[in-house]
């Protein structure tokens, strides 16, 4: 590049004759001697800026990984964040290396952000699932494993969270995308972080039940279920006075595992006791009354 502006500063077509060929020869190998070392310098000294760069990429690169797997950070967030820096670095790397070989970068940097806006301007969805998936990657609300119900409805087991969605398990056994934005976004409950679970069954009683009969009754039924868990201890609370019957609350606790399976054999066992005790469990009913004025 500076050879040929040298060259076209010294030779002039219009003043080119064949009495003064000489004399132009001389000034383009003045010219050639003078830009040749420094192209060449610019030239080998980008070759060892590349060479260096590469390696002390490869060398972050190394240090960042070993500090991301002593942190615990996801697989899904770690891959992300690694190609990421990689890119960056490799950019800037790229800006350097052009910038000692003479060429303007403000042009390209001007087009890199020009680009960069025009993707983030047609992707605003995706960037806000991105962002969510970023914040649930961080903060962990909950974990692969996990038994999750979103406040839009979405429940299930998590099978894998990736950076822009996450993926459920239902107990129907069917997959669930749901998009890290809306979910990063809204109030979730995680039924597995703490361990256990601890059920709520409502039973009716009729009214003409003897409570506290009833009541002891079912605590001894949930006393003996095999899951139960004896601290905390198993509960029956009388809730509510309903329109067709009392209702009863049983509540127990135990691992996240066994919660299905116990609140299975508690709603069984439960139904068999008071059957076997005389105490009916009544179905929603009306009492119409017919007034005769005759």
């Amino acid at each position: 590049m500076y050879i040929f502006s040298s060259i076209s500063q010294v030779l002039n077509p219009k003043d080119i004759n064949p009495t003064n060929i000489e004399s132009y020869w001389s000034k383009f190998s003045s010219a050639v001697s003078v830009w040749l070392p420094k192209i060449a310098g610019a030239l080998i000294s980008s070759i060892i800026i590349y060479f260096v760069g590469s390696w002390l990429i490869k060398g972050i690169m190394k240090v960042l990984q070993k500090a991301f797997e002593k942190s615990n950070v996801e697989v899904s967030l770690r891959k992300f964040l690694t190609n990421l820096i990689r890119w960056t670095l490799n950019i800037l790397l790229f800006v350097i290396v052009i910038t000692q070989l003479g060429i303007q970068t403000s042009a390209f940097v001007a087009a890199i952000g020009a680009a960069g806006l025009a993707i983030g301007l047609s992707l605003q969805g995706s960037l806000s699932n991105f962002a969510g998936g970023v914040l649930i990657l961080t903060l962990k609300p909950f974990r692969v494993g996990d038994y999750i119900e979103s406040k839009s409805g979405e429940a299930g087991t998590v099978k894998e969270i990736d950076i822009f969605n996450t993926k459920l398990i239902t107990p129907q056994n069917q997959l669930v995308v749901v998009p890290n934005g809306g979910l990063s976004n809204s109030s979730i409950i995680n039924y597995s972080v703490l361990g256990t679970r601890r059920t709520w069954i409502d039973i009716g009683v009729a009214y003409d039940a003897n409570l506290r009969t009833a009541k002891e009754l079912l605590l001894e039924t949930v006393s003996k279920n095999e899951y139960a868990f004896k601290e905390p201890a198993p509960e029956i609370v009388v809730t509510t006075l309903g329109d067709s019957a009392v209702n009863l609350s049983i509540r127990v606790s135990t691992t996240t595992e066994n919660f299905w399976k116990m609140r299975e054999q508690l709603i069984i066992s439960c139904k068999e006791a008071l059957d076997n005790a005389g105490i009916s469990i009544p179905f929603p009913q009306q009492d119409v009354h017919i007034i005769s004025k005759a």
